[in-house]
């Protein structure tokens, strides 16, 4: 499984991704499910993936070799919309799954996949998109800032009560963080490295790219004084009256 978080702020577009793969306990793997197009001062577009990994790096495939295709095509380097590189994602997810899907299912894979694809093109607004399984999408709005894939229940709860449009990407990136922590600590099937990649609003640049792994100090200390803030908070709780 895994836990991919997007975030569409007012001041830009946050990005994080686990990168632990599994087929059952005794088969872990890791593989970074963050990917990202950039071409400075025109585009950028970040891709985030769930499912099967062998769909998903098709998928990425697809769109990597769009760069070298027939120029006459659409591609995700000349479309002038970020809607418009969601519809070649869904388009490229559902060529892999008519091409594969059939097979999988034969050996009783499950085949479904999922991917979030945000970022700004020069002229229009930083957009983020959720991309099901069957290729169609949502996009991102005021009342819907943030989109989840895989083990999601875990970490929502902090994002609903911290994050708003207006949120500061430090505290975004603290938050965001303390949702990987609260999933990994649930679930064996979500773990680190966590890939963080932050886009700031009409930069059309990618402003940072980080990599946090087993041990990092930041992540260490945020998962000890969340862990004892928790528990301070909660001894500080009154006692209900009605128990005696």
């Amino acid at each position: 499984m895994t836990y991919c978080v997007a975030v569409r702020l007012d001041a830009g577009i946050l990005f994080a991704s686990d990168s632990r793969t599994n087929a059952g306990v005794d088969h872990i793997a890791s593989f970074c499910k963050t990917t990202t197009f950039e071409r400075a001062n025109e585009r950028v577009i970040v891709i985030l993936s769930a499912g099967n990994l062998s769909v998903t790096q098709s998928v990425i495939n697809i769109l990597e070799q769009h760069r070298h295709a027939d120029q006459a095509k659409p591609t995700i380097w000349s479309v002038s919309s970020l809607y418009d590189v969601a519809c070649l994602v869904g388009d490229a997810l559902r060529e892999v799954q008519r091409r594969d899907g059939p097979y999988l299912q034969q050996g009783n894979i499950d085949a479904s996949a999922s991917l979030l694809v945000g970022g700004q093109i020069r002229g229009e607004d930083p957009r983020l998109f959720n991309i099901y399984p069957q290729g169609n999408f949502i996009e991102a709005t005021a009342e819907t800032l943030y989109f989840q894939l895989g083990e999601g229940k875990y970490g929502k709860p902090v994002l609903d009560r911290v994050v708003t449009s207006a949120t500061n990407p430090l505290d975004a990136v603290k938050c965001v963080l303390v949702s990987f922590d609260s999933t990994i600590r649930s679930n064996i099937s979500v773990g680190l490295p966590i890939d963080l990649t932050w886009y700031p609003r009409d930069s059309l640049r990618i402003g940072i790219q980080k990599r946090i792994v087993e041990g990092d100090p930041y992540f260490s200390m945020l998962r000890n004084s969340w862990g004892a803030g928790l528990r301070r908070v909660f001894g500080e709780l009154a006692n209900p009256d009605w128990m005696g």
